[in-house]
């Protein structure tokens, strides 16, 4: 029988905006949990809160109502600073546009979440350097991102979200601004997480993005709308069944 140990569990959660008077719920009372090592996919159209979950699973942002679990710690009873270090140490995240710092070179991309966790510059540089060797950038360290092709630019980001040994990897349309051969590049890389034991959530409109994941979470006005386990479910069984054979 499996053991759940959920890595992410929110109570309820619901975020409400106020546009000029007008009262938006992103968020309607969602009840998920997200196992520690597991890929889920959040999907779902323009609009529907996919996004917005996302940034409250990240501590980017704060329910209006509602418990979010992140690491057995209740993120929502977190004080500005509290959340931006628990943020540093447990959270990567990889975005569509990859938010790179155009001055900066790849070493110094990959090292600067770093910063913000005290490391000293020295091994700062080293684990930055190591990171991106694990991508294949080790050609590429003192290049900038002007310098680079999209897919390159994508697996820096990679890097600089692995580079603080997070628990939770949090992809937004990670291969929006790719094309076919190197998304399929990229999402290889992130798939490749897992046997690291990180747990990857990723926001995305791509089927074929989405058909990498254990698990798909669809969103509509909201509110989930369907849930399909049946993939986690036959992955650790079709896992068990390797380890069974194997002598």
């Amino acid at each position: 029988m499996k053991v759940f140990d959920p890595l992410i569990e929110t109570v309820a959660v619901t975020k409400i905006y106020d546009l000029g008077g007008n009262r938006v719920v992103a968020v309607d009372s969602v009840s998920i949990k997200i196992d520690r090592g597991d890929h889920v996919a959040i999907m779902g159209p323009s609009g529907s809160g996919k996004s917005t979950f996302m940034n409250l699973l990240g501590c980017l942002d704060r329910p209006t109502h509602g418990a979010l679990i992140v690491d057995g710690a209740d993120v929502t009873q977190f004080t500005i600073d509290q959340l931006a270090s628990f943020r540093s140490r447990t959270i990567g995240f990889v975005f569509q546009q990859f938010n790179l710092m155009a001055r900066m070179n790849a070493v110094d991309n990959v090292a600067l979440p770093l910063i913000y966790q005290g490391v000293p510059a020295p091994e700062r540089r080293e684990r930055a350097r190591d990171a991106l060797a694990a991508m294949a950038l080790d050609d590429r360290f003192d290049h900038l991102p002007a310098q680079m092709s999209g897919g390159q630019q994508q697996r820096v980001a990679i890097a600089r979200a692995l580079v603080g040994n997070p628990r939770l990897i949090l992809a937004d349309e990670p291969t929006g601004a790719l094309d076919s051969e190197t998304s399929r590049d990229v999402l290889d890389r992130l798939d490749g997480l897992q046997a690291r034991g990180i747990t990857l959530v990723t926001v995305t409109h791509d089927p074929r993005v989405a058909d990498r994941a254990r698990r798909i979470v669809d969103f509509f006005d909201g509110r989930v709308v369907s849930d399909n386990a049946r993939r986690a479910l036959e992955t650790s069984a079709a896992e068990q069944d390797a380890r069974a054979a194997t002598p």
